[in-house]
């Protein structure tokens, strides 16, 4: 049997609050040692604890100790949900219906994960329902440029099965587009372990092709296959030696996932710490995955390999690692995301799948992430 406790994780002032709020945070245990825990700002994942083959128990997932940390600009989306969009709409502009929306290019020349203000910097309201933690947020019509108020769940649960469970579902009140993921980085060997032992990861991801970006990383709309390139993840691997072999600084990818149907859910990935044996599989109803390594987190010496592919400054202090939970020292490829998802810039792209949610429609994303040990 999970049990479910709350608890008080801080106080957030929002932009469109005049006093504090209280962030709650959610701590769920089941019988095996595995503990996760949610708070309700940014609907954020903070924390994942599980065993490895000697039943030594580590946190995976990166994050802060408190809401200083999510609040700073130095914080990359740890574990948070994103919305209304996430990823990269191409110049923050799409049309819908011969309207032309203008979004803000918070990445420029892009628009990122929903613009400066996303779901991921609201608190949300939460409840218990049984065995499950289910968040609400209500996000106005032209709240960052998007039309429709807009209001979004996410539902989280923990089985004995070691299955971390989240779904998300959506309505709204005019057509409008809709793309949500979880943000959450992950590291098998301890949120902390660093660089070093994200290269001892080992990757098998189940996609045969990928969308093509170009120099600012938005969709181009060329999908090509994996087979001959890089980019080939479909045989078990090692990651450090994948990452060494990318022209880039690392992975920051869609993958369209082989045989991904809507309302089913279909194998992704699964990521094995070989010196610990922890393991992580991503089952998800969505027919894309961004495969992101944490690229464009400090790199102070620019001595972490691929030698020489380096990031530009993003929104993190490039000469300061970033503070984590308990002393931790956040650097480039400190861990992985995989962020289940409809392809980036689809808005923009006939031939990709729709994003667009119409009034009396429900917009509806699961994932699980099965997590155990080889």
């Amino acid at each position: 049997m999970v049990k479910i406790t709350e608890d008080e994780f801080g106080v957030t002032k929002l932009p469109s609050s005049t006093v504090p709020e209280i962030v709650k945070r959610f701590t769920f245990a089941n019988a095996n040692g595995v503990t996760a825990q949610v708070i309700t700002y940014g609907a954020a994942i903070t924390s994942i604890k599980i065993p490895d083959r000697n039943g030594i128990v580590e946190d995976i997932a990166l994050g802060f100790d408190g809401m200083n940390g999510y609040l700073s600009a130095n914080n990359p989306y740890f574990g948070a949900t994103i919305g209304r969009v996430c990823n990269r709409t191409r110049e923050g502009k799409f049309t819908l219906h011969g309207k032309e929306y203008n979004l803000a290019q918070n990445r420029p020349p892009n628009h990122l994960h929903g613009g400066n203000i996303g779901f991921d910097k609201f608190n949300w309201s939460a409840v218990v329902n049984g065995d499950r933690v289910v968040m609400t947020l209500v996000n106005d019509d032209g709240f960052e440029g998007y039309p429709g108020t807009v209001l979004t769940s996410v539902t989280y649960e923990l089985t004995d099965s070691d299955e971390f469970k989240v779904s998300f579902t959506a309505t709204t009140s005019k057509p409008t587009p809709i793309n949500l993921t979880n943000h959450s980085y992950y590291n098998l060997a301890g949120h902390g372990a660093g660089y070093e032992e994200l290269y001892n990861h080992s990757i098998a991801l189940n996609a045969d092709k990928y969308t093509v970006t170009d120099d600012t990383a938005v969709s181009t709309g060329e999908i090509h296959s994996v087979a001959g390139t890089p980019f080939d993840l479909r045989i078990r691997q090692n990651l450090g030696a994948a990452l060494v072999n990318l022209p880039k600084l690392g992975f920051d990818n869609n993958y369209c996932v082989t045989q991904g149907t809507e309302q089913q859910l279909t194998f992704v990935a699964r990521l094995v710490h070989e010196k610990t044996g922890r393991s992580m599989e991503v089952y998800s109803d969505q027919p894309g995955v961004q495969f992101y390594t944490s690229n464009f987190m400090p790199d102070p010496e620019n001595n972490i390999y691929p030698k020489g592919k380096t990031a530009e400054p993003k929104a993190v202090n490039v000469n300061q690692p970033i503070a984590g939970k308990g002393g931790a020292q956040y650097q480039k490829h400190a861990g992985f995301a995989l962020e289940t998802q409809k392809y980036p810039d689809s808005v923009n792209h006939a031939n990709f799948p729709s994003i667009i949610v119409l009034p009396g429609d429900v917009y509806r994303h699961n994932f699980v992430y099965k997590f155990g040990v080889e």
